[in-house]
């Protein structure tokens, strides 16, 4: 805008510049929503993550993921931690483990205190699974002499197979070519395997492992399998096992799983037809407290 010269001076005019600021519509195109969007998605994909996690893990799997996570109390200052070294502290040849390393320590850190009881559960652990084996050698010595000493049962040691698994000692019962442990097609127990059964039952009754029995079969196939199939077979065959070592005074309270896996697990993976594949398994499992606990 200019203004007018003082009357009878020859000064050129003076010209006055006014800025204007235009606010940009409230701000609402600005930055600060689209952190808080991110965010929040942020937050949903980690929730959903976890109700994932939650469907797809078993609950040994789940315990795991929490202990691997789980806070320790640590001195620093005793330590070192986050030294200026090349390992942050810890040499290659420390025995000082931490985070998810901790479960394989082999000396106390010190500054560290371990929490109350934690401890005496592992020594007593340990001690729970060395007893386990110890007992499950016993009795495998003593139910093969048995068997071998019997003239009835002698022929069927072939047939009996002690396996070490990560969840105790199995014992499988397997049929060949030449006997089978049930009648052909059926849950009905031979004479003979009837009295093997009643004799495991005899050796593990005074134990207080509690038992899981698997039935297998081989992959021959019925004319209706509506009628009857593989997978009734091994499942009623896995039932009849379970009634006979009841009847040899083994308690309900025993038997912590009863299934049958049909021809899903051969033990002859390159013939599924193979009679050895037609088995039933009896697992005496470590007791509670030692493993997926």
């Amino acid at each position: 805008m200019a203004a007018r010269a003082p009357h009878g001076n020859n000064l050129p005019p003076k010209i006055i510049y006014k800025k204007i600021y235009i606010e940009g519509h409230g701000g609402h195109h600005g930055g600060a929503w689209k952190v808080a969007y991110a965010d929040f998605v942020t937050a949903m994909m980690a929730f959903f993550l976890l109700l994932w996690l939650l469907g797809a893990t078993t609950e040994k799997q789940r315990k795991g993921i929490a202990d691997y996570f789980a806070p320790t109390l640590i001195d620093t200052h005793v330590i070192g931690i986050g030294g200026s070294g090349l390992l942050g502290g810890e040499t290659v040849l420390s025995q000082q483990k931490l985070g998810p390393q901790a479960a394989n320590a082999q000396r106390q850190v010190p500054g560290v205190i371990p929490p109350r009881g934690a401890e005496g559960r592992v020594k007593a652990g340990a001690a729970i699974a060395a007893e386990d084996r110890k007992n499950f050698d016993s009795m495998r010595r003593r139910l093969s002499q048995q068997i071998t000493g019997s003239t009835r049962l002698s022929r069927l040691a072939n047939h009996v197979r002690f396996v070490r698994t990560r969840d105790g000692l199995r014992i499988d019962l397997v049929d060949d070519a030449n006997y089978s442990m049930f009648a052909l097609g059926t849950t009905v127990l031979a004479p003979e395997a009837s009295e093997l059964i009643g004799l495991i039952s005899s050796s593990i009754k005074g134990m207080d492992n509690a038992i899981m029995i698997r039935g297998h079969t081989d992959s021959l196939p019925y004319d209706d399998p509506r009628a009857m199939n593989n997978w009734m077979l091994s499942s009623g065959r896995a039932e009849a096992t379970r009634r006979r070592l009841a009847d040899g005074g083994l308690g309900e309270a025993r038997f912590e799983r009863i299934e049958g896996v049909a021809d899903r697990e051969p033990m002859i993976e390159k013939d599924p037809a193979d009679p050895r594949n037609r088995r039933v398994a009896i697992t005496l499992l470590y007791r509670r407290g030692v493993f997926g606990q």
